[in-house]
């Protein structure tokens, strides 16, 4: 980026904080709305907008799509601060797109909250990002402790979506299923990019496991589910567990029977019992034509309510800076339960469950049957203490 466009990011965030006393509080929200993970913004987009409902105050949001393309993710950051005078850059649908606005928020000191992208290393690529959604690693390396020794599985095929997120959720599950005496004989990549997952659920039956791991982006996951079965896997006795967004609430519905049985790892599932959460989703249904909401939607919905508590917090008129201090270590009781920014890493710390897809009242969802509580990101260590 050119010198004058460095300076005016940071002309135009200080212009920016030297009106929000006076103006409404203004949040660049950069989502897919079309293309591929529409979805995902769909969610997103809705959740924000009901908890800005339900809580009323000086807070704006500025939408934009970016289709899921980093470039222009990456240009609408930078418009959204120098154009828009936003005080808070949020949503992000994947890891590629945060990481494409991770500099943006950096040179401009403008705080960035990601509602959904998963890859851990993201809250390391700017001080000024912090997560409302998971890390990939958060969910998998308890959910294969779980598999190992609870579980019941002792030989998993291992089927990712080739990208950040995947290649984390590969690590993530297999070295500590291995640890804890599993054998992993196949680990096998798909691309991102118009999946085919026929040859790899071929090879996946070949190695003849009692179970197979998926992770795919929320999505395409119902296409995975018709080729799972199509491939004679289910009939074979083989069992089928994943991290949650291959049965991904807002579309487990159309994905029938074939779902019934299937066991996920997530923080948050539609059914999750308590009265925050059934609340949360009588709201959502009632404000978005009974659309039912996933964990997509819990991210925005807990990222708004994260920028509002820092902005209370940090009062009228605090710069950037102030308003990611004021953002570490905020606790609050989700609609999934209790989480916690961590203070060190500005990561969440949440519950992980285990679920099993069942039907209740005619309908299909994740039933959870484990709590894993207060789980921090294990690809950062100890470093939070």
């Amino acid at each position: 980026m050119k010198r004058r466009t460095l300076l005016a990011l940071a002309a135009s965030a200080a212009a920016s904080r030297g009106l929000q006393a006076q103006t409404p509080f203004k949040v660049g929200l950069i989502l897919p709305m079309t293309g591929p993970f529409a979805s995902t913004g769909r969610q997103i987009d809705a959740a924000c907008r009901l908890y800005l409902q339900q809580n009323p105050g000086p807070i704006e949001i500025v939408l934009r799509d970016d289709a899921g393309v980093a470039d222009t993710t990456r240009r609408l950051a930078q418009e959204l601060v120098v154009n828009d005078k936003v005080g808070a850059l949020a949503g992000f649908g994947l890891t590629p797109l945060a990481l494409s606005a991770a500099p943006i928020a950096t040179r401009a000191k403008v705080p960035m909250v990601v509602m959904a992208a998963a890859t851990s290393s993201i809250t390391e690529a700017s001080p000024f990002v912090a997560r409302t959604s998971q890390t990939v690693p958060q969910i998998a390396q308890p959910f294969a402790e779980w598999a190992a020794k609870s579980g019941g599985f002792k030989k998993i095929v291992t089927i990712v979506t080739d990208y950040g997120p995947g290649q984390d959720a590969e690590k993530w599950f297999k070295e500590p299923f291995i640890k804890a005496g599993g054998q992993v004989p196949e680990a096998l990549r798909v691309p991102l990019a118009n999946p085919d997952f026929a040859p790899f659920l071929q090879r996946a039956h070949d190695a003849s496991p009692d179970g197979v791991f998926i992770f795919v982006p929320s999505g395409p996951g119902a296409a995975f589910m018709k080729q799972f079965a199509e491939r004679g896997l289910k009939d074979a006795g083989v069992k089928l567990i994943g991290l949650g967004d291959v049965l991904d609430d807002d579309l487990l519905n159309g994905m029938g029977d074939v779902a019934l049985g299937v066991i996920t790892a997530q923080h948050y599932s539609a059914a999750h019992d308590s009265p925050e959460n059934k609340k949360f989703v009588a709201d959502f249904k009632a404000a978005n034509n009974n659309m039912r909401p996933n964990f997509m939607a819990v991210g925005g919905y807990d990222g708004m309510a994260l920028i509002a508590k820092a902005l209370a917090k940090a009062g009228p008129g605090a710069d950037g800076t102030a308003l990611v201090n004021a953002m570490k270590g905020q606790a609050w009781e989700s609609p999934r339960g209790p989480i916690e920014i961590d203070p060190q890493t500005r990561d969440i710390i949440q519950n992980v469950y285990v679920r099993r897809c069942e039907r209740v009242n005619g309908e299909l969802y994740n039933v959870e049957f484990v709590t894993i509580p207060h789980v921090r990101d294990p690809a950062k260590g100890a470093a939070s203490g």
